[in-house]
């Protein structure tokens, strides 16, 4: 057996991975060790991660996954609780989303905005297409954003504007890059890296075979700006992985100043009486829409470790 090698995984198919040695990519397959003891989770292997190979073997196999410093996940699906590793390894995402056409989604957003912050990955949302706004939209969103703690950038790849900002945030980092189909997402790329056109195009046309059924995302470098960036692909559904009722509260930041006057102190503003969030988002001191997510993640999540339900009543004897 030669020696163990680190290297960084670009992409997977199926059950191989691309992994970056420096000096070339090899196609290594995952030790059948690395899909015991998962506990939950539905993939050992995500791109981004670093890992150990023997180059020299036969077949070439991964053999140990190091330990991450961040990685981004979901609920793998509506049949399959367990978690889905989307990727690892970032400095930070931008979230894409336009104004129009698509029109702006205030609850995918919000989806993964509360995931990034769960997990400590910084976020900017990316805010295209504002070439098509006539009736100020772009300002509302960034206020509502901005009042929520989050980084926005107004964005016209059709005009260039904001086009050299995008850029200037992703050099010398790794970017993951998270938007809905027809946002503008590849093309801001392709503006940034032409050399990745190809790439880009032919990628996403792969992922949009079976109907999304996969969600792999691909790491690429962009040399000019000594940069990485992971481009995934258009996820229908984003669902928080194990994150309670009680943890949803702290990723929406916007609410703590008004949590602070709620009667009870473990208000869960969805329902109790007196409580200041409610209050604000009918005085429209909060985004309705942002309440709205708010809620729509509630009803997911499980409840607080310590949570006990409350007793039935007694039955008449």
């Amino acid at each position: 057996m030669g020696e163990h090698l680190e290297g960084r995984v670009l992409r997977l198919d199926a059950k191989v991975c691309h992994v970056d040695l420096g000096d070339r990519v090899v196609l290594a397959a995952p030790r059948g060790a690395l899909f015991e003891k998962l506990e939950g989770v539905k993939n050992p292997i995500t791109v981004g991660d670093l890992v150990r190979i023997d180059p020299d073997g036969d077949p070439v196999h991964v053999h140990e996954v190091l330990p991450r410093k961040n990685h981004l996940s979901r609920v793998a699906s509506s049949h399959d609780p367990r978690e889905q590793v989307l990727f690892a390894n970032v400095d930070q995402l931008l979230c894409f989303g336009s104004v129009k056409k698509p029109k702006f989604s205030s609850n995918r957003a919000d989806r993964i905005l509360a995931a990034c912050l769960y997990h400590e990955i910084p976020a900017t949302l990316i805010l295209n297409k504002i070439d098509l706004d006539k009736k100020g939209l772009a300002g509302e969103i960034e206020e509502t954003y901005r009042a929520a703690g989050v980084e926005v950038l107004q964005t016209s790849v059709e005009t260039g504007a904001g086009v050299d900002a995008v850029a200037e945030l992703m050099r010398g980092k790794t970017t993951a890059l998270y938007g809905a189909s027809g946002v503008g997402k590849s093309s801001m790329l392709n503006k940034i890296e032409p050399s990745l056109e190809l790439k880009v195009g032919h990628i996403s046309r792969h992922w949009a075979q079976g109907r999304h059924t996969t969600t792999h995302s691909s790491l690429h470098p962009i040399p000019a700006l000594d940069a990485w960036i992971v481009d995934t692909p258009g996820i229908r559904v984003f669902r928080l992985h194990d994150v309670n009722t009680r943890e949803l509260r702290d990723l929406f930041p916007e609410f703590a100043p008004f949590a602070e006057r709620c009667h009870f102190p473990d208000c869960t503003h969805t329902h109790e009486p007196e409580c200041a969030v409610l209050d604000a988002v009918e005085s429209g001191e909060l985004s309705v829409n942002r309440f709205a997510s708010y809620l729509e993640l509630h009803d997911e999540a499980a409840p607080p470790p310590d949570y006990v339900p409350d007793a039935e009543p007694d039955e008449d004897p």
